[in-house]
């Protein structure tokens, strides 16, 4: 049996081709998520609200901790910028902890009838790139409503958002392949994705890394999108251009091997499950 082709044409041409199935099964996954519950799809505004509040009582209140030393900074800059770092990391993480189960959660696709496999991940990243748009919304209007500012270069986060998206998707192939042949994978994703959360500059700056120290940070994926994304979002900076278009690079070489494993291994789906 000859391996499906794995050419870069072949994944925009299947992307392209199964682009209003891709638009209905997000649409579905993310109002089958809140089916059957009262609010509906009013908690996934609920949702980033409640974390929002609880983060500023909690780092402001309790704590009274302070991102920078400057004595300008207001009480709730810490929870914003907290906040801030953690939309980019579930983002991440919530497409990169499903994909373990993406394959073996769809076994009915693989045995029945004939399905592009290879657009579950792609499904999954739209769901969870629905709920990074509403956590975006709900940060912008708390931090118009306490500092009555809205930086314009928000508008440029879908660039930085971009590869990331790349990277996430090489991995979920990648993982969704692996966990039908190793069904441990799904364990150590999890602890994987909780080590990368206390590993990332999300609940400290990059700078309170000690130096000999800091350049191992950079080589967590997270560290340079949540630091770019952070600037557009609360202190209207521009993007690092020449870090964003490296990254660019890369992420998109991890796309193309991700779907590559994935397209010549598919073929032992139907054996295993």
């Amino acid at each position: 049996m000859p391996f499906p082709p794995v050419a870069l044409k072949t994944l925009f041409s299947s992307f392209w081709q199964h682009r209003q199935l891709i638009w209905q099964m997000s649409q579905r996954e993310v109002i089958g998520r809140y089916r059957g519950s009262i609010l509906g799809l009013f908690w996934s505004f609920f949702q980033p609200i409640f974390m929002l509040a609880i983060y500023t009582f909690v780092f402001t209140v309790v704590f009274q901790a302070k991102w920078g030393q400057g004595a300008s900074e207001s009480k709730t800059e810490f929870a914003v910028v907290l906040f801030a770092g953690l939309i980019v990391f579930n983002f991440f993480s919530e497409v990169v902890s499903r994909a373990p189960e993406l394959i073996i959660g769809h076994t009915n696709y693989v045995k029945k009838v004939v399905f592009p496999l290879e657009i579950l991940p792609i499904v999954a990243a739209g769901s969870a790139l629905f709920h990074m748009l509403i956590s975006v919304l709900v940060l912008l209007v708390f931090q118009g409503f306490v500092s009555q500012t809205f930086p314009l270069t928000v508008i440029l986060l879908p660039i930085v958002i971009f590869p990331l998206l790349l990277l996430m998707l090489g991995c979920a192939w990648f993982l969704a392949s692996l966990g039908v042949f190793l069904r441990d994978v799904g364990q150590i994703v999890g602890l994987l994705m909780t080590a990368l959360l206390f590993m990332s500059p999300i609940f400290f700056p990059a700078t309170a890394m000690p130096a000999q120290l800091r350049p191992y940070l950079l080589l967590n994926p997270l560290t340079f999108i949540i630091e770019q994304a952070r600037g557009l979002l609360i202190w209207g900076q521009l993007p690092n251009w020449l870090g964003l278009a490296v990254y660019f690079i890369i992420s998109g070489f991890v796309a193309w091997l991700g779907f590559c494993w994935f397209q010549k291994t598919r073929k032992g789906f139907a054996d295993v499950l």
